[in-house]
């Protein structure tokens, strides 16, 4: 590990269980809209590792006559998961926005099946984020992989009382 990284976290990140973490990131995902309207689900978290269900919706389809699932939906899946896997792998929660998302397709989602996404963090560097996700319908049959990059703005760019409205506390004074 060189002197730039910071040492990964174990399960009680900033202090908290993931049991909370999962709480937090389930309130993360209802507060954006999109995400909330798909009813995304927070199953699982084991920081900095992250697992989801998107519950099967007909507006998910891309191919209505082969039952496709659309790429954008994927796309969007797995840059949440990875996203949330960030939150949850930082010593404290602070904003980081995607500066890179890579998806690789291995196969299309199929309509009437929920579609399943874990990540977990790879790296943490004082300015970036790397995390790895995949997705699937069926165990051990990837959907799709993404590799997603995020950029650290640090805790003095990111809102006072970020923290506590992920968690939410109440802000301390």
């Amino acid at each position: 590990m060189s002197e730039r990284d910071e040492p990964q976290s174990g399960p009680a990140v900033a202090g908290r269980s993931p049991d909370v973490w999962r709480a937090g990131l389930s309130r993360f995902v209802n507060v954006i809209p999109h995400t909330r309207e798909l009813g995304l689900e927070v199953e699982e978290v084991n920081p900095p590792w992250v697992r989801m269900r998107l519950p099967w919706r007909d507006e998910l389809l891309g191919d209505a006559d082969r039952g496709l699932v659309h790429g954008g939906v994927l796309t969007m899946l797995l840059d949440t998961v990875c996203g949330s896997a960030v939150l949850c792998g930082l010593p404290a929660p602070e904003v980081c926005p995607t500066l890179d998302l890579r998806v690789d397709h291995y196969r299309p989602a199929v309509a009437g099946q929920p579609i399943m996404a874990e990540a977990h963090v790879l790296r943490v560097t004082n300015a970036m984020v790397f995390t790895e996700g995949t997705l699937w319908q069926e165990p051990g049959r990837p959907i799709a992989r993404g590799i997603g990059n995020f950029v650290r703005l640090g805790q003095r760019n990111t809102p006072p009382g970020f923290a506590e409205a992920l968690f939410g506390e109440a802000a301390h004074a």
